[in-house]
């Protein structure tokens, strides 16, 4: 069975294969524009059919960064980059402690009744 979206009681309701394939019959338009969207910027700008592979790409990095993260050191993968990983990784931790005991003792105060 097939279906379309009819416009008169706006729900699906059932059809042939040949209706159900042409949305232009039931009103709806395509998502896509066919046009281009108008200039914005007064100053010329590249098309990205203008830029080579080498333009902004620079170093491939891929290549060396997975024979660092696939070797076999003993290092969890969140840290095999060093110092700057650690040091987020510690700081993440701290701010995490620290929040859950903020939290506890915002909840032990809201507990104890107030005294008057």
């Amino acid at each position: 069975m097939y279906y379309k979206f009819s416009g008169f009681t706006q729900k699906l309701t059932g059809t042939w294969a040949s209706d159900a394939y042409s949305p232009q019959v039931q009103g709806l338009k395509p998502v896509v524009s066919t046009e281009a969207p108008p200039i914005i910027f007064a100053t010329p700008t590249k098309l990205s059919s203008d830029f080579t592979a080498y333009d902004y790409a620079g170093k491939n990095k891929v290549p060396e960064l997975q024979k660092l993260f696939q070797k076999s050191d003993g290092v969890p993968i969140h840290l095999k980059r060093g110092l700057p990983d650690q040091m987020l990784y510690r700081t993440t931790m701290a701010l995490t402690v620290g929040g859950t005991i903020y939290c506890l003792i915002a909840l032990y105060m809201a507990s104890q009744p107030k005294n008057k």
